[in-house]
């Protein structure tokens, strides 16, 4: 497989919600080991586009690729081997968590969808625990007894329990205060040295995507302007 196809691509996106464009012919790629910082306001469909990449939804014109390779469909649509590839980091833990779930359960979630026995995926869901910085006392709480920044390491290790080649960071760090902040970006950056995986990186935090991006995308009313090279 050559370089310039070891790549998370997205190819000429339309989406729309209700008739209202949010997203019009938008192309982006994220290749192995690079980090992509995705800037843009509010409304501007970086999320959308995020959901779009990470196979969570299906555009209403054109495709994404995965390693050269177009992908049809979205969600259950896509086969396990193919979409846990991508894992998306959301910006709210609480959205992004079942508040049924015990933070084990909710690292473990993609373990046991891919049909991993239950102790294996929880012996699993303590190590990824430990490796964001979670206690062990943590682990039999739910979402509404722990901090969003607690939350949020849960959320981090489910992504990484799926091993992904893709990680999607939607201002994943932006609810968290700067201590947090801090081991979030550590834990993430030393899984793409150790995985050679690509992340893309929304953000408003230009410190942080002068930091971290290898280079930097703007998007605007839906349309992708002319990427910075750092």
């Amino acid at each position: 497989m050559t370089t310039h196809s070891r790549r998370l691509a997205a190819h000429e996106i339309t989406v729309s919600f209700d008739g209202t464009p949010v997203l019009t012919d938008v192309s982006l790629h994220i290749a192995r080991g690079e980090t992509v910082g995705l800037r843009g306001a509010s409304g501007s469909g970086k999320s959308t586009l995020a959901r779009v990449l990470a196979l969570l939804h299906r555009p209403d014109r054109g495709h994404v690729s995965l390693d050269g390779q177009p992908i049809a469909g979205a969600r259950h649509q896509v086969a396990p081997r193919i979409r846990t590839r991508v894992a998306l980091l959301f910006q709210s833990p609480r959205a992004a968590a079942d508040p049924r779930f015990r933070l084990i359960d909710v690292i473990a979630e993609p373990l046991r969808a891919l049909g991993t026995d239950r102790d294996e995926a929880r012996r699993r869901a303590r190590e990824l625990a430990d490796l964001v910085g979670l206690t062990a006392d943590l682990l039999d709480r739910r979402p509404h007894a722990v901090s969003d920044g607690q939350l949020q390491r849960a959320c981090l290790a489910r992504a990484l329990a799926q091993q992904p080649d893709y990680l999607l960071c939607d201002e994943a760090t932006a609810m968290l205060d700067a201590s947090t902040q801090a081991q979030v970006a550590a834990v993430i950056m030393s899984y793409q040295r150790e995985r050679d995986a690509g992340v893309l990186l929304i953000s408003h935090d230009q410190a942080l995507l002068d930091r971290w991006a290898d280079r930097v995308v703007d998007i605007a009313a839906g349309r992708i302007m002319a990427p910075a090279e750092r």
